[in-house]
């Protein structure tokens, strides 16, 4: 027996369930159907995304329109186009055996006139985005003022969007004595406010803990330093190779720029934001949908409306501006009681907010390091293997075989297993095999003193260098360490213990960083003037006399080591290939188009001469140190 025969919904309603095949009902279904049908009330809904909120108003909302009147009878309002739509397919699908419901969408970038034609034809449900309403009634193309019922689903971000005028405005606008149904994930004091203001007595109904997240979905953190958040992206897609995730961002702009470099790098990526058009945007959907994107890059307005099952993953690339709007992003994956997973990247400046949404969601991060290279690598050969294992085979191709035997005859099974898995994994495993760890340390957290004060950090690996700019550059250690940092491309923690003296400073990076500061630094003019960096023998503990002359130094020169200035003033990108292409949605990968490391990159000056040059005379009136050319 199907348990929705308990709820009390009637046979056309049943046979709807039937066909789109529910078995359950959700907890959230559960409570408010019998409740919502039993009488005529005002209530209040508090369950996370994805635990079935439409059909928990949907189903009671349907079963008690009257087909027979064509006039208004109930507006549902939510934050998006995508969600309007979302609704109101989803009201015509639970409606399809009940005979003359209509049921019209009301939504900006549409034409207004055609949405006000099939009002007018009869439309017992409105399923509206604020805005939009708020426009029609304003042009006298709707009359809500005799309606039953009023849906106010996702009411927590509707607010959250700046809907709090026009929602008031709507709902002053319709009758009081109409039954009000306020659907959320969380209950901020507007939406409290609303309650209040527009329902009488509202009974309340709560799907696991207020505020709290789902327990279908796990959450993690990966630290890393800012600079590292896109390659930690990219490392988290290849170690997931079956991912199929929505990835969000803060802005439409960093949600387009993502978006173009995940494809640009071979990844099944699309944007979807608010610049799109209507027609892109159904476009973006439709693609994602039918999982020929893995990953769809949004921001959180854009994202509301996307109700796509089996969505692995939640990548929160930037963290919200607002902490609760974290439930609902993770609110993507985990639908309709199967499991997801909720991904954080965040550097050490935004940890306390990881504890933030922990006390909001009332679920543990857990804390885990992006793969190594090597650990990708393995995990993309066993999916290589195994996605060969699985594969049907098209017979089509045994006119061929004979002549493929031939040329394989003298291959063992050993060879010909290695040389096909070769075949696509070559330059995958070598683009890894050379690239660093990205994960920061979260422990023993660095914090930058001046000279007087000594980090607390263990020296040991770290590597310390002598440089021939000091305090009479203008520089002082937080100064010279944000030069070196916009320079080198460094993060913030990877240039650390900067001791500034009057002709020269000493500072220290990871050893990974060691070429790079050798290269850039010892190719870079400042104010005319050659830098000149050397690997100090100075751990960093004591303090070394080079006789404070302005950075000359008498031994220990490398020679030939100034190259003529780089032209342009682009910032030095080091060693970026690009990432290893994917391929289709199963995550294999096209090595054909992976660019090269780049080689060389810096020419030396044969002639250079093995020690500083004076300063000039001009340098040392500048009261800030400007950004240096590079040949």
């Amino acid at each position: 027996m199907n348990k929705f025969e308990q709820l009390g919904l009637n046979e056309s309603l049943l046979k709807a369930i039937l066909d789109l095949g529910f078995e359950n009902p959700s907890e959230v279904q559960e409570k408010a159907i019998p409740l919502l049908l039993e009488k005529d009330t005002d209530m209040v809904a508090l369950a996370q995304t994805g635990t079935g909120k439409t059909a928990a108003f949907g189903f009671p909302l349907i079963q008690k329109i009257d087909a027979d009147n064509r006039n208004t009878q109930a507006l549902v309002l939510s934050p998006t186009r995508e969600l309007c739509l979302q609704i109101t397919n989803e009201l015509k699908n639970y409606s399809k055996y009940e005979k003359g419901i209509n049921v019209v969408a009301v939504y900006g970038g549409a034409s207004i006139t055609e949405q006000a034609r099939e009002i007018k034809r009869g439309a017992q449900i409105i399923v509206a985005t604020p805005g939009r309403m708020q426009d029609m009634i304003n042009r006298g193309l709707v009359n809500i003022k005799n309606i039953d019922y009023c849906v106010l689903d996702e009411a927590d971000e509707m607010l959250n969007m700046g809907f709090y005028e026009d929602i008031v405005s709507i709902l002053s606008d319709t009758p009081d004595e109409k039954s009000t149904w306020l659907f959320s994930a969380t209950m901020p004091q507007e939406v409290a406010r609303i309650a209040k203001q527009f329902m009488s007595e509202p009974v309340e109904i709560t799907v696991g803990t207020k505020n709290s997240g789902s327990s279908t979905v796990s959450h993690e953190f990966y630290l890393v330093n800012a600079r590292d958040r896109y390659e930690a992206l990219k490392r988290l897609a290849d170690a997931n190779p079956d991912i199929f995730s929505v990835v969000f961002c803060r802005t439409k702009r960093d949600t387009q720029a993502i978006a173009e470099k995940l494809i640009e790098d071979g990844y099944s990526a699309a944007a979807l934001h608010g610049d799109l058009s209507q027609a892109q945007r159904d476009g973006v959907m439709k693609s994602f949908r039918g999982r020929q994107i893995q990953m769809l890059v949004a921001t959180d307005v854009a994202a509301r409306g996307i109700d796509v099952d089996n969505v692995t993953h939640v990548v929160n690339y930037q963290l919200p501006d607002e902490i609760e709007t974290y439930n609902h992003r993770s609110g993507r994956t985990g639908r309709a009681g199967k499991l997801g997973t909720s991904i954080v990247i965040v550097t050490k400046s935004e940890l306390r907010k990881i504890s933030s949404i922990e006390r909001i969601i009332k679920q543990k991060f857990e804390e885990k390091t992006i793969p190594s290279g090597i650990e990708i690598c393995e995990i993309q050969l066993l999916h290589l293997a195994n996605k060969i294992k699985d594969t049907e085979v098209d017979h089509e191709i045994d006119n061929y075989l004979p002549a493929i035997n031939n040329v394989l005859e003298d291959l063992s099974k050993e060879e010909l297993i290695k040389k096909m898995v070769s075949v696509e994994f070559n330059r995958f495993i070598a683009y890894y095999k050379k690239n660093r760890d990205i994960s920061a340390q979260s422990s023993g957290e660095r914090r930058e003193r001046g000279d007087s004060e000594p980090r607390e950090f263990n020296n040991n690996g770290a590597v310390r260098y002598f440089v021939n700019i000091g305090s009479r550059d203008n520089f002082d250690w937080m100064s010279l360490k944000d030069y070196l940092k916009e320079t080198l491309d460094l993060g913030r923690d990877d240039v650390f213990k900067v001791d500034v003296k009057e002709g020269f400073s000493f500072f220290n990076t990871d050893p990974e960083h060691t070429d790079k500061v050798m290269d850039i630094l010892n190719n870079v003019q400042l104010e005319g003037r050659r830098i000149n960096v050397e690997i100090s023998k100075n751990d960093g503990g004591g303090r070394r006399d080079h006789n404070n002359r302005g950075g000359r130094r008498d031994s220990g020169r490398r020679e030939g080591n100034f190259a003529p200035r780089r032209e342009g003033s682009g910032g030095f990108r080091g060693d970026r290939n690009s990432s290893p292409r994917r391929e289709g949605s199963g995550g294999g990968f096209r090595g054909e188009r992976n660019s090269a490391p780049r080689e060389g990159g810096f020419r030396r000056n044969e002639g250079g001469s093995d020690r500083a040059p004076r300063r000039s005379e001009s340098f040392g009136d500048s009261p800030r140190p400007r950004r240096p050319r590079r040949d």
